[in-house]
């Protein structure tokens, strides 16, 4: 049986081609750690400097110095939330947020951070004006995700951006599902730290990921890990400067390698084919759920406003026996519960029962999309004398 894989909201795949060529390579022929000896490192701090320049040109970042690597976005968001907010700080987020946005300010709320959440609509849309309304004294940061990972909704950051300019505030943006499709502009955007992963839109391997910083929070945040570095070594402080003030210990060659190879496969392909094509993809999705009878589509209707993430409430089913027939009978991989986001599910009425999510990517085609319609139709019959 052949696999239909839509989880790319989760982790793409397939990768690109020449991606496990790239980590092969570092491996295998050249190994060695950056920073840290006199011999032939500067290989590989070569392909570690270059990808920072590719991120920063990919996001229109002036400063790739200020690029830095972590093992995920969540690593991220916790070094730039816990690295910056203090006791009697207060900061806003929406409704739709990931738990690696949530987790990290619940316990930073037990040390007496503020925390205002501004409440989406039922499409999971926030209204700037709504937001306004939460601003205090003593807001420090707004911290958002740029589009949803159970809906798709693409939240309205340019607008956002400009009133944290205009009232000082710190500006966040995870952009965990919208890096890779979704042409990004840091300084558009008017965010000072924008956090990303390489394993999803990037279409590179599982391990890496990061954020950008201006120079402005840099010089706020205070480094949550420290250790070697292989520069200032004579010191035992944590050196002042970027990156080596935010990236202590070995870093994940094999991935930025990989990250690498990825890079120059979407700067190839290039952003507006890769979003013209799962735009197409997901509404071929949209259309055909929409003919079915006790199907709830979440989000937007249509495919203008959200990504290429739709999620569907099978009303008066179980959605995991759907997920699990769809997959059992025909290899379509999705993923169906809360997607670590229990208060985005609350924002669009489908806690605690959960979605399926189907999530294609670049490497779908149409006609995978017309075999998921057929499947869940299938299921929707199978499983209806056993309607829960």
């Amino acid at each position: 049986m052949k696999r239909i894989y839509l989880d790319n909201a989760a982790t793409s795949y397939p990768k690109p081609p020449g991606l496990g060529d790239a980590v092969k390579h570092f491996i295998e022929d050249v190994g060695e750690n950056v920073n840290r000896s006199g011999y032939d490192s500067m290989v590989a701090e070569e392909i570690v400097f270059e990808t920072r320049e590719m991120l920063a040109e990919l996001f229109n970042f002036p400063t790739p110095e200020n690029v830095i690597f972590t093992l995920n976005i969540t690593y991220g968001l916790n070094f730039l939330l816990k690295g910056i907010l203090q006791a009697g700080d207060h900061v806003i987020v929406s409704s739709m947020e990931h738990n690696a946005v949530m987790r990290p300010l619940m316990q930073l709320a037990d040390q007496r951070v503020e925390l205002s959440r501004v409440t989406c609509d039922e499409e999971g849309m926030l209204d700037v004006e709504d937001l306004v309304q939460h601003i205090k004294q003593n807001t420090k940061m707004v911290v958002l995700t740029h589009a949803s990972n159970v809906s798709g909704t693409i939240l309205p950051m340019e607008q956002i951006g400009s009133i944290c300019k205009e009232k000082g505030l710190l500006f966040v943006v995870d952009t965990a599902q919208t890096a890779g499709v979704l042409d990004i502009d840091f300084q558009r955007l008017k965010t000072d730290a924008l956090a990303f992963t390489g394993h999803k839109g990037l279409l590179g391997p599982q391990g890496i990921g990061g954020f950008l910083i201006s120079q402005k929070m840099a010089e706020q945040v205070t480094a949550l890990v420290s250790g070697g570095t292989g520069s200032l070594s004579e010191y035992e402080e944590v050196p002042p400067y970027l990156p080596d003030k935010l990236e202590p210990g070995t870093p994940n060659l094999p991935g930025i390698y990989g990250l690498n190879e990825a890079l120059r496969y979407l700067k190839e392909v290039g952003l507006d084919s890769i979003r013209e094509k799962e735009s197409q993809l997901a509404a071929c999705l949209l259309e055909g759920l929409a003919t079915m009878e006790r199907v709830r589509i979440v989000g937007p209707k249509g495919i203008q406003g959200r990504m290429a993430v739709v999620s569907a409430d099978f009303l008066g089913y179980d959605n995991a026996q759907v997920a699990y027939y769809i997959q059992k009978h025909h290899g379509i991989r999705t993923r169906c519960g809360l997607h670590c986001a229990p208060s985005a599910h609350k924002t669009l009425g489908t806690f605690p029962q959960g979605t399926v999510r189907f999530s294609p990517g670049h490497f779908n085609t149409k006609a995978e999309m017309k075999k998921t319609l057929s499947a869940i139709s299938e299921a929707l019959k199978e499983l209806q004398s056993t309607p829960q």
